[in-house]
């Protein structure tokens, strides 16, 4: 039986350059729910107002707002729709599937936000971070993900799951962080997969890295 869609739109608010916030901006629209983007410019400040630390006490995005239920952290927010909303498939029950997914949320948090996420917030956002270490990190980290998806379609084995979700977006754009991704065939033939998707929404890209002028 098909789980009943939230009775107003779920509110998202983020940045259009976040790939946290496109992760989870990703996933809604997968599933087909209503939602509306409440845009945040970190620039003017709107996540340190009042009003939105109320919602998110650390000011990052993303944050949702699903009737009175208010969410922060993209992972969790991927939690949370593929429980609330999703069918079992986004998140297995059984406990090697449900494993499989987690190692992947781990990436996410891990190797994959301190690699090609940090890289990519040097040259795009001129953070205050190492951009050697963090292109050393994502190619550390991308020849491993290469053999690991050799046997397998998806991140966590035959079917797409939010493991696939949370990892796809910073990897896809890893070349704005000055990280190529033409050595590994495979990463890109599995990001077509996600790509391919119905309801699949692209983030902007950015001149930055190896796609600058």
């Amino acid at each position: 039986m098909s789980k009943p869609l939230p009775v107003h739109p779920i509110k998202l608010h983020t940045t259009l350059l976040s790939g946290h916030g496109h992760r989870v901006k990703l996933f809604l629209s997968l599933l087909g729910l209503p939602f509306e983007v409440i845009p945040l410019s970190m620039q003017d400040g709107d996540n340190r107002r009042p009003d939105y630390l109320r919602l998110n006490p650390f000011g990052q995005v993303p944050t949702i707002e699903d009737g009175t239920f208010v969410l922060f952290d993209s992972n969790a927010i991927l939690v949370y729709l593929a429980k609330r909303y999703g069918d079992a498939s986004w998140l297995p029950e059984d406990p090697v599937g449900a494993a499989a997914v987690q190692r992947w949320l781990s990436l996410a948090a891990g190797q994959i936000a301190y690699g090609p996420c940090a890289a990519r917030l040097v040259t795009v956002f001129k953070a205050p971070l190492n951009l050697e270490n963090a292109q050393n990190i994502a190619n550390t980290l991308f020849p491993i993900l290469e053999a690991e998806l050799q046997d397998k379609p998806f991140a966590a084995g035959q079917q797409v799951t939010i493991a696939d979700i949370a990892a796809h977006t910073y990897i896809a754009h890893a070349p704005e962080g000055g990280v190529s991704l033409e050595p590994f065939p495979t990463i890109r033939a599995w990001l077509k997969r996600i790509e391919a998707l119905p309801g699949f929404i692209a983030m902007p890209t950015t001149k930055a890295g190896l796609l600058a002028e």
